[in-house]
């Protein structure tokens, strides 16, 4: 028998946008909010709790910074792609997240004048990055799961797989999942719904994504019929721990870590003599990626030829105190002290630049729909985001999408769920769940993993990306005969990971069709054939379109009311 639960609104995703949402709306409606907040796996474990470095935002114009600074080094390193009246919004707001956390209790880390304290980070021109020691994103979400704790009107479902968003007549109706621990199928309705569920970087095979996050509501948002946005941008931070791919958070190089080549020399004053190793990221990942195809780099036995970070010039006080959590690590998984020695790192997969459309509010082409962090594209990145803008845009959209849902509220009406729209969706899980013979979904999202790692990474040509498509359509197609072996209803993990693969494949696809269109290099899509930025023919949004056939992609002009393109240097 199917469960059937209703709220007003349904959060999914319990990361810094879904919380930052429910705290918002908890304390615009009170006691007249009713609120369901929906998660693959328990609260605290959603994957902002691993964002380090800090969150970037202006609070020292008396020394020099400045809001307009902090917009246009975001347009400058989105390579202009971002909508320039989003950046704008985005830095007069962060500001009063970063204070209102400091109401709320965070322990920020404080500088020897008792200040908040702040430190530099790739393409900023100021050190504007807040930080908490090297777990921001840790204690940014302890604080707003603390703060939620007061208000009395939200309901947690914790791991509640959901595998299908339900539209009734062009409105959101509700939500089709399975309750891990028994196995059984819910339906969640209610009149809005924000989708927060970050993004899909675990198409890749090095990442440093936690193996949760594949790009679930994204990909259901696709199939539902919202377009996905600039999905051909995604980002390769520049240090990802060799051979696992850990994230060693920019703070390093932030702190005043090198990057250094297997001569011992520092490279970047090649590439961006001004920055150096805080030039953007996307330029950093190029400049490593050529030292190592260059030679310059050290073997691996895996392949995974790597370069240097070296901090042991900073000193054992500053690593304890500014990057705890880096030696840990460190220690933990390779048995490298960075106090002592090098760490070896290379480009990994990072960060979803693009998502759901939106508009600047969060609101999507379904009414009663609403998106925030990761899983969106308001735009706010455009082909690169720059270090610490990702949790201030978790806050920021998070605060509004829960202010607008808010006052949506009173004029949305509950869509009614036709039994049979769920009975469609929920014999989808049971086609899936009875599969036999046929290859094993593990293999296969290996190979999908592979595709992307080999053919889709920090440089891509016209031939790979082809090949990548090809192979992409073919796992696909190999996919729904994959058997779920597992049979058991509790704690099924190998029917989640078979519907998982399914969202990744989609995810893959629309990447690299938005990759292979896109005849020109910008941002973190470097072509190695069209290695030029080209604004007369590519100054515009990539959509993308679910059909059976494929994606279908339209594209639609950037926003542009203070800067227009100049070359980026730095």
């Amino acid at each position: 028998m199917v469960e059937r639960i209703r709220h007003e609104v349904i959060i999914l995703g319990a990361g810094l946008a879904g919380l930052r949402a429910a705290v918002e709306i908890s304390r615009r409606l009170g006691d007249r909010a009713d609120i369901g907040i929906v998660s693959k796996v328990q609260l605290m474990r959603a994957h902002s709790v691993c964002a380090e470095g800090g969150t970037a935002a202006v609070l020292r114009e008396e020394e020099g910074d400045a809001i307009d600074l902090h917009a246009w080094d975001t347009v400058k390193g989105s390579d202009f792609l971002a909508d320039q009246d989003v950046v704008w919004r985005f830095v007069k707001t962060i500001p009063q997240e970063i204070m209102q956390l400091d109401h709320w209790g965070i322990p920020w880390t404080r500088d020897e004048r008792g200040r908040i304290a702040q430190r530099p980070f790739g393409g900023h021109s100021y050190p504007r990055a807040t930080l908490a020691a090297d777990k921001t994103g840790f204690f940014e979400m302890a604080t707003l799961y603390d703060t939620l704790q007061k208000y009395n009107r939200f309901a947690r479902y914790d791991e509640l797989f959901i595998s299908d968003i339900l539209i009734e007549d062009g409105r959101f109706a509700g939500l089709l999942g399975i309750h891990a621990p028994s196995g059984e199928t819910v339906l969640l309705e209610g009149k809005a719904l924000l989708i927060a569920t970050g993004g899909g970087g675990t198409l890749y095979g090095f990442t440093t994504y936690s193996q949760t996050v594949t790009g679930d509501g994204m990909a259901m948002a696709y199939r539902a019929g919202l377009p996905l946005e600039d999905m051909e941008f995604l980002q390769f931070h520049p240090t990802g721990l060799v051979p696992s791919g850990i994230l060693m958070t920019e703070a390093c190089r932030g702190e005043g870590g090198y990057l250094r080549n297997a001569k011992g020399e520092r490279f970047m004053d090649r590439y961006a003599p001004s920055k150096m190793e805080l030039a953007p990221r996307d330029m950093v990942s190029r400049a490593e990626m050529t030292e190592i195809l260059e030679g310059r780099g050290f073997s691996h036995p895996d392949g995974l030829d790597y370069l240097h970070l070296d901090l042991t010039h900073l000193g054992a006080e500053r690593i304890n105190t500014r990057l705890p959590l880096i030696r840990e690590v460190c220690i933990k998984f390779i048995g490298v002290d960075p106090i002592e020695k090098p760490i070896p790192i290379r480009p990994v997969a990072h960060y979803s630049m693009g998502g759901v459309e939106c508009d600047i509010n969060g609101r999507t082409r379904v009414p009663n729909i609403w998106v925030a962090g990761e899983a969106s594209c308001v735009s706010l990145h455009g082909a690169n985001r720059l270090g610490s803008n990702s949790t201030g845009e978790c806050l920021v959209w998070g605060g509004i999408t829960g202010a607008e849902i808010a006052a949506a509220l009173p004029s949305l009406n509950a869509i009614p769920l036709t039994d049979v729209r769920a009975q469609q969706a929920e014999g989808h899980v049971r086609e899936i769940a009875s599969r036999e013979g046929g290859e094993d979904i593990y293999d296969l999202r290996r190979k999908l993993r592979a595709t992307m790692d080999r053919r889709v990474g920090v440089y891509r040509k016209k031939d790979d990306l082809a090949q990548a498509l090809s192979e992409i359509r073919d796992i696909r197609s190999r996919s729904k005969k994959a058997p779920v072996r597992d049979r058991s209803k509790v704690y099924n993990s190998n029917l989640f990971n078979a519907l998982e693969l399914e969202n990744l494949i989609d995810l893959a696809e629309v990447t690299v069709a938005g990759a292979l269109a896109r005849e020109e290099s910008r941002g973190a899509h470097a072509r190695t054939d069209f290695p030029q930025r080209d604004d007369e023919r590519w100054l515009k949004h990539t959509l993308a379109f679910h059909t059976a056939e494929g994606p279908r992609l339209e594209y639609k002009p950037v926003t542009i009311n203070t800067w227009k393109p100049v070359e980026r240097k730095y």
